[in-house]
């Protein structure tokens, strides 16, 4: 994929688009003006101003061709958002990272209809990091240790330990008490996500999810469980605590799916990115990073 050839502006990146085959378009304005029709009059005054540009850097013309299978960068209007009432604390600063205990209900980056309320957008806002990259992603109903790389010099260098697998994670979560099963409890299964399915599932093949699953403590009919992943796959502690038949508390996906409003808070997920732990690939020194956030459903816990 090439580089965008315009810069992170007010802390959203340039839209990428590549150019698909089998179109009858004769230009690029045709094409994108039939892609977007709602915003056909801002893609034209987006071409008059240059602000669209080939992968090259070249700049789009209203009769510059269409050619398959390459690429075209612009900035889209971002969708008009509610912004997402809970705050991002800051665990961590400097050259290097930005770690932060991110709240439920906030996803890590742009997607669907949440744009600028986003960890990634808020923070490159706030702090004006254009740079600013996740090391890895939270889910967006899951709160607790976020990793952001600062600039672009040591972004490689911390996403290949999370791509190794040489990071270790620690959560916690809330759901119903288990006295049947033997702790710890090792999970694994192979899991699969359809695009466009919000469930993920356990599928028969090779194992590709692995998680321990412990309890820290327990209170009548709910336990706090620590749960320790040595994979990331989508929705994995969600899946592997339903299928083990402890669905995590506040979870509206596992075991079925229903229907929450954008706007209601009133039932986080009880799942936290409680800790972060890693051998630093620049400065070499092992670093922890711990949430300072509680689950709603227990109260108090100690990390």
């Amino acid at each position: 994929m090439p580089d965008a050839p315009l810069p992170v502006r007010d802390g959203l990146n340039p839209t990428r688009l590549r150019l698909p085959e089998n179109c009858t378009s004769e230009t690029v304005a045709e094409y994108l003006r039939a892609r977007f029709p709602g915003d056909a009059a801002r893609i034209d005054e987006k071409i008059e101003s240059g602000e669209v540009l080939a992968g090259d850097g070249t700049v789009i013309s209203q009769t510059s061709p269409y050619v398959p299978r390459t690429f075209v960068f612009l900035y889209r209007d971002p969708p008009t958002e509610t912004r997402v009432p809970f705050e991002i604390d800051i665990l961590h600063r400097d050259d290097n990272l930005l770690v932060v205990d991110k709240p439920h209900f906030l996803p890590t980056t742009p997607r669907g209809s949440w744009v600028a309320e986003t960890a990634l957008v808020r923070l490159r806002r706030e702090f004006d990091l254009p740079e600013l990259t996740p090391a890895h992603r939270l889910d967006r109903l899951t709160a607790g240790v976020l990793v952001f790389t600062v600039r672009r010099e040591a972004r490689r260098a911390y996403q290949m330990l999370f791509d190794a697998r040489t990071v270790a994670k620690e959560y916690e979560a809330v759901a119903p008490a288990a006295p049947h099963l033997r702790f710890p409890l090792d999970v694994q299964s192979r899991i699969e996500k359809e695009r466009g399915v919000l469930q993920a599932h356990e599928v028969p093949g090779e194992a590709n999810a692995v998680t321990r699953i412990d309890v820290h403590d327990v209170r009548g009919e709910r336990a706090l469980y620590r749960l320790l992943p040595t994979t990331g796959k989508t929705h994995q502690l969600r899946v592997h605590m339903n299928s083990a038949g402890i669905p995590i508390v506040g979870d509206p996906l596992y075991p079925h799916v229903y229907d929450v409003a954008r706007d209601d808070y009133s039932s986080p997920l009880q799942l936290l990115a409680r800790a972060i732990e890693f051998d630093d690939p620049i400065t070499g020194r092992w670093t922890r990073f711990t949430s300072r956030r509680n689950l709603a459903a227990w109260g108090h816990s100690t990390p």
